[in-house]
């Protein structure tokens, strides 16, 4: 177990180190928000998880954004933030034994209690070293920060497990209605750009019909066992899925020959 903090690891990279410039970015990504055009019955839906990419924020912040500002309307009171492990291989789930977590507009209040008993239904562990610089689950604070200032977070990182393993975990975390789900995951990685759209097409079709067998056809995403745990426990709830927005790392740097798939959506 861990006291203290889980610092922000890749601020300065994956985000800027300063509040104000972080800001900046959400209010960039909100005027560009606020040019779609969302339906009334959609902009009204306040769902119970997200699926949200985690690469630098001007690749695929926007995206994430999108999904945050759906989120918001939840006014969750715990926000479970679910990603794989980059850096670290180990067997399971482990769990972020901290007090608090950094972000560059203040610290977010982990939930020790709520996670320690979830820790003990669901064998989840603790792997220092999968919590120093991971920066899926990373990426996600300062919109949390940001858009829920008042909610405790608890960042669980999985590497050597699979989607039946965490689906009940998930299925049991959104029938207490406090809680809020974020699963991070990136699409395909360094394809083309034709050949990354067809195989983020398996994906995105698999979370738009809550459908395993359309994800196996070619999906390639990096957290690609949590967003099928969340498809399973989106089907076991009767949730309903929607996709908010899909693009690609060559919207952003203009390069098509290697870019990676960002996908958001909601499950209601």
């Amino acid at each position: 177990m861990s006291n203290g903090t889980r610092k922000a690891a890749v601020r300065g990279q994956f985000y800027p180190k300063e509040c104000l410039k972080v800001r900046a970015f959400f209010e960039k990504f909100n005027q560009k928000f606020d040019e779609v055009s969302i339906s009334k019955e959609v902009q009204d839906i306040i769902p119970y998880a997200v699926i949200v990419p985690h690469a630098g924020y001007i690749y695929s912040g926007f995206t994430a954004n999108f999904a945050y500002r759906f989120l918001k309307q939840t006014k969750g009171k715990r926000i479970i933030v679910i990603g794989p492990s980059h850096h670290h291989y180990f067997k399971g789930i482990s769990g972020s034994y901290y007090e608090k977590y950094e972000t560059p507009c203040g610290e977010l209040e982990i939930d020790s209690p709520y996670l320690f008993a979830l820790a003990k239904q669901f064998d989840i562990g603790f792997e220092p070293k999968a919590h120093e610089k991971e920066h899926s689950t990373e990426v996600q604070m300062p919109f949390i920060k940001h858009y829920l200032p008042k909610s405790q977070i608890i960042e669980l990182i999985y590497s050597d497990t699979t989607a039946k393993n965490i689906a009940p975990l998930i299925t049991a975390l959104l029938q207490n209605k406090d809680n809020v789900v974020v699963i991070s995951s990136d699409l395909s990685h360094f394809h083309s750009l034709e050949e990354a759209k067809s195989f983020d097409e398996n994906c995105l079709r698999g979370v738009a019909k809550l459908d395993l067998d359309e994800l196996a056809n070619g999906c390639k995403a990096c957290g690609l066992i949590g967003i099928q745990a969340m498809i399973l426990a989106a089907k076991q709830l009767k949730l309903s899925s929607k996709l908010l927005d899909y693009r690609t790392s060559a919207d952003a740097s203009g390069d098509s020959s290697s870019v990676v798939g960002y996908m958001s959506a909601i499950f209601y």
